[in-house]
């Protein structure tokens, strides 16, 4: 049964979701915070050079993933509240529909392409009737405590991928040195998230996946640059 529709069914998050995020999530947040912070220390390296101290790029560096962190978690939460929405206006206009290809439509918009594709008018009928004998319709979307708990997540993602990034900065005297060691640190990172997306998304290739999160991380951090970002 579609996400969508079971969460606007009031059904409990853990049910419809094993995971509070699933790992394409978590890997996706771990690269936006790796992305944030290495576009940060690259462009301090460029305007201030050796005229920061590392102490300062630490704090500049976690401040950035801080809040960085808090309006990612809000936008998932956001997200979140709106597909709880959606799903409920779908209900309703299920439960009003006495067309079967339009109450076919509502059902197959809430699908994954791919499976909608595959399921018989039969399964489509068994679909419309278990959503059909849902007791009762919340009248307004709510958050979950697993979504708060999933929006805490993203924040810790986003913001702890920014320690190991930041350590050199704290240990290594020369600014302009642990600004290296911490780019350096960052692009691994990134190669193992870019190989953990290849392990998960395509079951293959995974060190060329790697390498090209590397370059992409890589790519984007020059363009923000270039842009004055």
């Amino acid at each position: 049964m579609p996400e969508l529709l079971t969460n606007a069914a009031g059904e409990q998050s853990s049910r419809t979701r094993q995971r509070l995020l699933d790992p394409m999530e978590r890997i996706a947040e771990v690269l936006f915070g790796l992305i944030m912070v290495l576009t940060l220390t690259c462009s301090f390296s460029i305007a201030a050079g050796d005229q920061r101290s590392g102490h300062e790029l630490l704090l500049a560096a976690l401040g950035c993933n801080l809040a960085w962190g808090l309006i990612d978690a809000i936008l998932y939460l956001m997200t979140r509240f709106s597909e709880y929405g959606r799903g409920i206006l779908a209900l309703e206009r299920l439960r009003a529909s006495r067309d079967v290809d339009e109450a076919r439509s509502i059902i197959a918009e809430g699908l994954p392409p791919l499976v909608a594709s595959v399921l018989t008018p039969m399964e489509f009928a068994q679909i419309h009737r278990a959503l059909q004998a849902i007791p009762e319709i919340p009248r307004y979307p709510n958050l979950t405590r697993n979504d708060w708990l999933a929006g805490l997540g993203v924040f810790l993602l986003v913001f702890l991928s920014t320690v190991p990034v930041a350590i050199p900065l704290l240990l290594v005297p020369d600014a302009k040195l642990a600004v290296r060691f911490s780019n350096a640190v960052a692009l691994v990172m990134l190669f193992i998230a870019g190989y953990a997306f290849g392990r998960y998304a395509m079951r293959r290739h995974w060190w060329a996946t790697g390498l090209a999160m590397a370059l992409l991380g890589v790519t984007l951090v020059a363009i923000t640059i270039k842009l004055g970002g």
